[in-house]
């Protein structure tokens, strides 16, 4: 069984751990924990793993943010794999920092990438992992702040949260999407004194 794993994020040293490239950190978390590495194909970087008898074709799109349609399309195509077995990984304002979200499908919320993804496979019916990266910016400055590097203070909150999400998208290909939603959509508990 074979799946196509997108990270989305835009390419270059200025763009490098910005917010929102979150999608391309989770996805560079895993090939570094299983000592692959990445290659320059057509439309993206790509990556593949094996994972407990499955296939995940990795991909991180050099089409840029707002055109990441046409590289989810074409590998979608070039791997002969139908929508269920895709599942994009992208940044969400909406959720605090380090909280994760999976879906099986839903809006693209405002997304360029994910708006892109549904232009192109003319669909919305694919999961996706939201990854949270906070609403702290001023009115009006939202692409700054997508655009901007994480904090200290959001760094210590995000790095659990792209192993979570690493091992979200392994039980995703493995046990399913309802497994997968369960365990990585579960709210951080309280601790208690």
């Amino acid at each position: 069984m074979k799946y196509l794993i997108v990270g989305l994020g835009n390419v270059g040293e200025e763009y490098e751990g910005t917010r929102h490239n979150s999608g391309f950190m989770v996805l560079d978390r895993m090939v570094a924990e299983a000592g692959e590495r990445w290659s320059l194909e057509r439309h993206a970087y790509r990556a593949e793993l094996r994972h407990k008898g499955r296939t995940l074709v990795l991909i991180k799109p050099t089409t840029y943010m707002n055109l990441s349609g046409k590289a989810v399309k074409y590998w979608l195509q070039a791997e002969k794999l139908p929508t269920e077995q895709l599942l994009v990984v992208v940044d969400d304002i909406a959720l605090p920092v380090g909280t994760l979200r999976m879906k099986q499908n839903g809006s693209a919320g405002g997304h360029n990438g994910l708006t892109d993804i549904e232009r192109s496979l003319g669909s919305a019916a694919y999961a996706r992992l939201r990854v949270g990266v906070g609403d702290n910016f001023a009115r009006g400055r939202q692409i700054d702040y997508v655009l901007g590097r994480f904090t200290a203070e959001e760094l210590a909150l995000l790095e659990p949260a792209l192993d979570r999400a690493a091992d979200g998208i392994k039980m995703f290909v493995t046990q399913g999407p309802a497994r997968a939603m369960n365990s990585v959509n579960t709210k951080p508990q309280p601790t208690t004194e």
